[in-house]
């Protein structure tokens, strides 16, 4: 049986640009912004944090995720796509995972102006902003003399991880992203466990909230085998975690609104939004 035409990251990159509906700074940075995409409805709306991946480097932005956005807003979730600084342009270790931080939890400030419901909110992120949406909400077990501390932190009710580099010492092994996770934290792990530990989803398990992760079969970036290491070991230790295998898809099209997987992915947020409602 031949194998599936896959979308490249080239491909990728010339996703249709929707425009948001706010663009809000978090910081000084250029980087250091979110969009804010609003459903039709008057709300109060369920938020998606939503993270876009790239190996966590400057040269991929979030607009190619713009066009999943608005389509999950049309769905009646708010989505805060998070721009965050990145390798070669400020980022790494802390500032990566600080702008993280500080984006989602500069919602406590926008939620009476734009009507948010942050009984609701579930992080959302594809491959390196997978990693991020995952850590995002263990984030609260970092040790308070890590660089990566922040306190109080917003709390995360649920997590859809999409192809997501979820172990960041298993990613340098498995050659994920190349030598970015490594410069991410600052080190190859045997140099540098402490930010490892600090920085990794798989160090903070269990997350504590229901997280699913959605990966193609056919992803030669993540791979299968990679993410499913991670989620048999979240659900050993007592988190509800699940695994959804797309069947002929790659790393790319469970981001394309468009597409059935991407259609899929959309279902998922805004259940794991209304279960949320109903707890």
């Amino acid at each position: 049986m031949a194998s599936p035409e896959l979308i490249s990251a080239e491909t990728y990159t010339k996703f249709p640009i929707e425009n948001a509906d706010y663009r809000i700074a978090y910081g000084t940075d250029e980087s250091q912004f979110g969009d804010l995409y609003l459903p039709a409805s008057t709300g109060p709306h369920p938020v998606a944090i939503l993270l876009h991946g790239g190996c966590w480097r400057a040269q991929y932005g979030l607009e190619p995720m713009g066009q999943l956005c608005r389509a999950i807003a049309n769905r009646g979730v708010a989505v805060w796509s998070l721009e965050y600084r990145r390798l070669g342009n400020g980022g790494g270790w802390p500032n990566t995972f600080l702008d993280a931080a500080n984006g989602t939890d500069l919602l406590r400030k926008l939620a009476s102006e734009h009507n948010l419901d942050l009984s609701r909110v579930v992080t959302a992120g594809h491959s390196a902003g997978g990693h991020l949406a995952l850590w995002l909400a263990g984030r609260s077990k970092v040790a308070t003399d890590s660089a990566i501390y922040t306190p109080n932190p917003l709390p995360v009710h649920s997590v859809v991880a999409l192809a997501p580099v979820c172990d960041l010492e298993r990613a340098v092994s498995w050659d994920i992203c190349v030598d970015a996770a490594d410069q991410l934290v600052g080190g190859h792990p045997r140099e540098n466990w402490a930010n490892y530990y600090q920085g990794s989803p798989s160090a903070l398990l269990p997350l504590g909230v229901p997280h699913v992760t959605i990966n193609g079969t056919h992803d030669a970036i993540v791979p299968l085998a990679y993410v499913s290491h991670f989620v048999e070991s979240a659900k050993a230790l007592g988190d509800d975690a699940s695994l959804v295998p797309v069947q002929d898809v790659g790393h790319f099209e469970i981001v394309l609104a468009t597409h059935p997987a991407g259609q899929a992915v959309i279902d998922t947020i805004v259940k794991f939004t209304a279960e949320t409602a109903e707890k």
